[in-house]
């Protein structure tokens, strides 16, 4: 594995692609088409789709973002085929991005530590729940220096329930999403690396530009990973408030889509031609909002 910090590696991706896309990995069952739902052996299935889609955008976006969830709903050979074609993406040059939000206290957040971000893992970053206090973080910090890898921080979320915790007022005035940023500065500066962004990011939905925008001022160096953009409803506008424009590409994160792109066609599609097609305009499309 590449021994450079992860936001040293994803920048240089963002700058070669030109566009800051990262698309999701996600077998959702009842959205994957009839051709791929009628085979026999559904992991098999579900395997070649994806490795297809892999070969679709490769080169063409920095990064992609498997969740977690649904490749354990298959059970063991689901949990494989995350490993699997997460080791494949990045043969084929891309970032890979887990989304699991894992979190957890002592030897049980260590041990998901080793398990995702030590250095024979495919995995070049993983999402996090802070909500255990900043203890439940310090492994993963640790892998991140040693292994140069990166996470992802929840701290404002695209969905609508966020607000009912997220934005609760603390007595110094501030809402429980600044404080946790907040509190994330020290270790933020911790992992800079030369392109003089952090492999310490966070989760900041772009369905919140404004509240992004304050979390930017609280952690200037660290990279976004927004949800929100495509099948939720944001804009381009939205998704890229709190990012630089520079003369190349609009840096400081990743942007994510995921259903809008992948699942472009009805279920019941049965042509595997016509699956593609609507990949590529899909990508086009988003790549172009996304784009300077």
């Amino acid at each position: 594995m590449d021994d450079t910090n992860f936001a040293d590696r994803l920048t240089a991706q963002t700058r070669k692609t030109g566009n800051p896309l990262c698309l999701g990995l996600d077998p959702h069952l009842t959205l994957l088409p009839q051709f791929v739902r009628e085979k026999t052996d559904r992991v098999k299935s579900i395997e070649q789709f994806l490795i297809s889609y892999i070969d679709l955008i490769a080169k063409k976006i920095p990064a992609v973002k498997p969740q977690a969830a649904f490749f354990e709903q298959l059970g063991p050979k689901g949990m494989q085929l995350l490993f699997d074609v997460s080791e494949y993406a990045r043969q084929q040059g891309l970032l890979v991005i887990l989304d699991a939000k894992r979190s957890d206290i002592g030897s049980t957040a260590q041990a998901y530590a080793q398990a995702y971000l030590s250095r024979d893992t495919p995995f070049d970053a993983i999402t996090l729940n802070p909500y255990l206090g900043m203890d439940s973080l310090s492994p993963f910090l640790e892998a991140c220096q040693a292994n140069g890898k990166g996470v992802f921080i929840l701290v404002k979320t695209s969905n609508p329930g966020a607000k009912d915790f997220q934005d609760l007022a603390l007595k110094k005035d501030a809402a429980l999403y600044e404080e946790i940023a907040t509190r994330l500065q020290g270790p933020c500066e911790a992992l800079v690396g030369k392109s003089g962004w952090s492999s310490l990011g966070v989760v900041v939905g772009a369905t919140y530009p404004e509240e992004a925008v304050r979390i930017r001022q609280i952690l200037p160096k660290a990279l976004f990973l927004v949800p929100g953009f495509g099948a939720q409803g944001a804009s381009a506008q939205a998704a890229l408030s709190a990012f630089e424009a520079t003369s190349e590409t609009y840096m400081g994160g990743v942007i994510s889509s995921s259903r809008a792109i992948m699942f472009p066609t009805s279920p019941e599609c049965r042509d595997d031609a016509e699956w593609k097609a609507g990949v590529e305009a899909g990508l086009e499309k988003a790549i172009q909002a996304l784009s300077k």
